[in-house]
C-alpha cells in the first residue's frame, strides 16, 4: 500500500506513463505473465528497491525499468507480507487501491 510520502508520485503522469510502458513491454515479451511465478498474469508493477522518502525523487529508482517487475497479486503479497494473505483490496487500472466489494459489506 502506498505511504503518505509516495501518494503524489503514484498519482503523477510520469509514473502512469512509466507503468503503462513497462506493462506494454512485458506483454510484448511474454503476454504479461508474472515475472516471478510465471503462472498468473501480472497485475502490479513492483519496485524491486522499495521507494523511500530518501529516494522518491530519484528517477533511477522510481522510473527505471531495471528496478521494476510485473508481478501477480500472490507474488506481491508474498514479497510484502511473507505469505499469501486474504486480500481486502484490489488495484484499479491506474494502480490505485480499491476495496473489494464483499469487504465493504463486512465492515
Amino acid at each position: 500500500m502506498s505511504k503518505n510520502y509516495s501518494l503524489s508520485f503514484y498519482a503523477s503522469k510520469q509514473w502512469h506513463k512509466c507503468r503503462q510502458a513497462y506493462i506494454a513491454e512485458r506483454q510484448a515479451i511474454d503476454g504479461g505473465m508474472c515475472e516471478r511465478c510465471h503462472n498468473e498474469l501480472g497485475y502490479i508493477v513492483h519496485h524491486k528497491t522499495y521507494i523511500t522518502p530518501n529516494n522518491i525523487n530519484d528517477p533511477n529508482v522510481t522510473l527505471n525499468f531495471e528496478n521494476l517487475e510485473y508481478v501477480c497479486h500472490t507474488c506481491h503479497n508474498v514479497e510484502h507480507f511473507g505469505e499469501q494473505i486474504e486480500l481486502n483490496y484490489i488495484f484499479d487500472k491506474d494502480g490505485q487501491p480499491v476495496p473489494l466489494p464483499n469487504k465493504i459489506m463486512q465492515e
